[in-house]
């Protein structure tokens, strides 16, 4: 079956700006140019591709044709790149860059990723930002080319290659160690003491806990949490006093991150306890030279920043 480049053009313009209307202006058409070539698609295709939601969402068979878009639509740039201005659309911008669709964890993202984005250049980045359990749905999904994950295992029409790991201690602010931990981080203080989590998927604290308690033999204490969405505002949240988190992500020995230099307040809980998180590169098995710098960049910046795996 051939597809029509135009329609699956207007199928990732309509996942990733949320509805018709958006699309036709990212495309620089009609809102019913767009549904005719949606509707066109669908016909080929003999299902219903996107669900008419806010923001549209694909469906199953959607996701598969939005996978294959976002390759025609990569491919695409980069071979009218090697042709040369004579092989541009004259309707088009011919020095617009290609766009990579990149799902990763917030706390790469504030960290060390922005750095090797920043070496890359000729590409625009679409960032979805996820737990670093869950960005590597969103490959299968169509929705990104290429993840940043704790996921080792690559996923169906993908590969997986090392970065390192994130590694990080229990830390609070002085305050709130004189106030809650008196005697050190006892299962006793910590089931009373609040700590901070990210959001409800953030299991950083629990796991810490976890161990904590597994080495007592005790029941895992469970304290009253402050949920703080924002790796910034949860760096500083534990720095103000509101109770104590896990600390990180720390650079490997030589590197620095800049977000985590105002620490003079900051105590370790416990300097011979560490949760370690293994981060991987995922991507779409496509030959790319675009994809290939984007990961080199990557990986580059890890090996620099991060701790080993």
């Amino acid at each position: 079956m051939r597809w029509d480049s135009g329609q699956l053009e207007a199928l990732a313009a309509v996942v990733a700006e949320g509805s018709f209307d958006a699309a036709a202006r990212a495309l620089h058409i009609t809102p019913s140019a767009v549904s005719q070539r949606i509707r066109a698609l669908e016909n080929a295709a003999g299902s219903v591709l996107v669900r008419r939601t806010r923001p549209v969402e694909p469906t199953d068979q959607g996701r598969t044709l939005l996978r294959l878009a976002r390759q025609v639509e990569l491919l695409g740039a980069e071979a009218a790149r090697e042709l040369g201005p004579a092989a541009a659309d004259p309707a088009d911008d011919d020095a617009r860059p290609v766009t990579v669709p990149l799902a990763v964890n917030s706390d790469s993202l504030t960290t060390w990723l922005m750095p090797a984005l920043a070496r890359v250049d000729g590409v625009c980045f679409d960032l979805h930002t996820a737990d670093q359990d869950r960005t590597v749905d969103l490959l299968p999904a169509g929705v990104v080319m290429a993840a940043v994950t704790s996921q080792r295992e690559p996923v169906q029409g993908c590969t997986s290659v090392p970065l390192g790991t994130m590694r990080y201690r229990p830390a609070a602010a002085r305050s709130v160690v004189e106030r809650w931990f008196p005697d050190g981080p006892t299962l006793e203080a910590l089931g009373r003491a609040p700590v901070v989590v990210f959001d409800r998927t953030d299991d950083l604290q629990d796991r810490w806990l976890r161990d904590v308690a597994a080495a007592a033999g005790a029941p895992v204490p469970d304290p009253p949490r402050h949920h703080v969405p924002s790796t910034a505002s949860f760096l500083e949240a534990i720095r103000l006093g509101l109770g104590w988190g896990m600390w990180g992500p720390l650079p490997r020995p030589g590197a620095r991150f800049p977000l985590l230099d105002d620490a003079a307040d900051v105590v370790m809980l416990d300097d011979d306890s560490a949760v370690d998180v293994p981060l991987y590169l995922q991507q779409w098995k496509l030959r790319s030279e675009v994809l290939d710098r984007v990961a080199g960049a990557l990986r580059a910046e890890a090996r620099r920043t991060l701790l080993p795996l």
